[in-house]
């Protein structure tokens, strides 16, 4: 029985989705394919290659300390699959990220075989993905790296390459040849003729030892920190945090720069199988129209939203009606306090954007209106000068952290549920169309005692209302 152990690293940020992915809710925690998110879909995908003489007992989630929770939310609704979560203190890139994941596989013993796979991809036929992954564990068994390559169907300059050589063979793998990051438009071109390229699709599949051993070659300083940073971690239930101080001295580096670019002509081996089954990496809204349903005219859309007289054009509604006349290849983003307009093809330059909104210190790159919570969500509804007004949701059994302002007062008003509330001394219930008053400074919770959701409207009123005017007392998600 072979031993695997899936490693999903979900670490992007995907600016250039804004403004539906934000670095507080990045895209792969977003439905943009099917019914589920990106991340869940990872997760599913190389979780199917199980059976068939491959055993999978635990999937290793990479991700940073602020998503924690929404990774952990969205695995809880995925019931057959048991999962830990490796949190990184601080992002370091995916080269130390795979390192953190082989050296808790190692703790399961028999040197399992790692299937690698970023968490923010899309795949069309997945028994296309399951075939090339069992492939890729077989040959992986002798030692080494097996990278999936997709065939390019036109001279994409967002990725990277890999040049392979002509002779598949009976294992159904290429040796590779070269590796080359993001060619300009004419290298692409003469890529996409030659026939013998592929896409990097930064899937690949590997011995827990032979990265090791890869990235004692090749870059011994991130394996010498990292280990030091691992053999220092904590452990708390289903979460792994190695030690932050030390983590904060590791080289920032990718896989494929730190090893995988390293390794043609060297000891370590490593091979490509050909992957053909519609994959796409979303990295910008162009690649989601490509991978959308189209109208007879080349129109995608998502939510409600009306076309008239237009074609090649990309229409994204959260939160209301938006409506297109006359327009040829755009892309119209609206969520509930943002709209995107964007050539389609210059999407990839979103980016620009959000690197605007952040020199201007302005929160519309990080957040959403409605920010989602380990306890719930809140959807702030108004605001002005003093006042801020929010709906709030606590799911059942679930409470806020104690804790208390320095510069702004609370109305709660519940409009669903039943809330326990704490304030001072004092902590009672109080039920539909009741409300009570948190003075300012006071030390108060809320709770949600019962098995439905609690919904409330928190009226903020004050000097200062930003989220930072926050002490907790006591938290039950270990939040300072």
């Amino acid at each position: 029985m072979v031993k695997l152990v899936p490693v999903i690293l979900c670490g992007g940020s995907g600016t250039r989705l804004w403004p539906l992915s934000r670095t507080g809710f990045p895209k792969q925690f977003l439905v943009l394919s099917g019914q589920t998110s990106l991340f869940q879909q990872a997760i599913c995908r190389v979780n199917s290659i199980a059976g068939n003489a491959c055993q999978i007992d635990e999937t290793l989630i990479v991700t940073n300390e602020e998503h924690r929770f929404l990774a952990l939310d969205q695995l809880r609704e995925l019931k057959e699959i048991a999962a830990r979560l490796i949190l990184e203190p601080v992002a370091r890139n995916t080269a130390p990220a795979l390192t953190l994941a082989a050296l808790q596989a190692g703790l399961q013993g028999d040197d399992p075989i790692l299937v690698v796979a970023p968490a923010d991809q899309t795949v069309v036929d997945e028994s296309a993905m399951t075939a090339a992954l069992r492939l890729s564990v077989q040959a992986a068994l002798s030692g080494e790296i097996v990278i999936l390559g997709i065939k390019p169907d036109r001279p994409e300059t967002g990725y990277g390459y890999i040049h392979y050589d002509e002779d598949l063979g009976a294992s159904g793998k290429h040796t590779v040849l070269q590796f080359t990051e993001k060619p300009d438009l004419e290298t692409a071109v003469q890529y996409l003729s030659s026939g013998h390229y592929a896409w990097n699709s930064g899937m690949f599949v590997l011995k827990a030892s032979t990265w090791l051993k890869a990235l004692g070659m090749f870059r011994p300083d991130i394996l010498q920190s990292v280990s030091s940073a691992w053999n220092s971690r904590s452990n708390d239930e289903l979460f792994v945090r190695p030690d932050k101080a030390m983590f904060d001295q590791v080289a920032s580096e990718s896989v494929d720069y730190a090893v995988i670019e390293h390794c043609p002509g060297s000891e370590i081996n490593i091979s490509m199988i050909p992957l053909a089954a519609g994959w796409s990496d979303l990295g910008a809204w162009d690649a989601v129209w490509q991978t959308g349903q189209h109208d007879g005219r080349g129109n995608m859309l998502v939510g409600d939203a009306f076309f008239a007289d237009c074609s090649n054009t990309l229409i994204y509604a959260s939160n209301r009606l938006v409506s297109a006349v006359g327009v040829d290849d755009l892309v119209i983003v609206e969520t509930a306090d943002a709209v995107l307009v964007a050539d389609r093809k210059q999407s990839q330059h979103v980016k620009k954007v959000v690197a605007m909104l952040e020199k201007q210190g302005r929160a519309e790159h990080t957040l959403h209106r409605k920010v989602f919570r380990p306890w719930g969500w809140y959807d702030s509804i108004d605001e002005s000068e003093r006042f801020k007004v929010k709906r709030i949701q606590v799911k059942p059994g679930a409470s806020l952290s104690l804790q208390k302002h320095h510069h702004r007062a609370e109305h709660w008003i519940v409009v669903k549920g039943t809330a326990e509330v704490t304030c001072g001394d004092e902590v009672k219930l109080i039920t539909e169309n009741q409300s009570t008053y948190i003075p300012l400074g006071e030390v108060h919770r809320l709770r949600n005692p019962g098995v439905i959701p609690l919904e409330i409207i928190e009226v903020q009123s004050g000097s200062y209302l930003g989220e930072d005017d926050i002490v907790r007392l006591e938290d039950a998600f270990g939040r300072s």
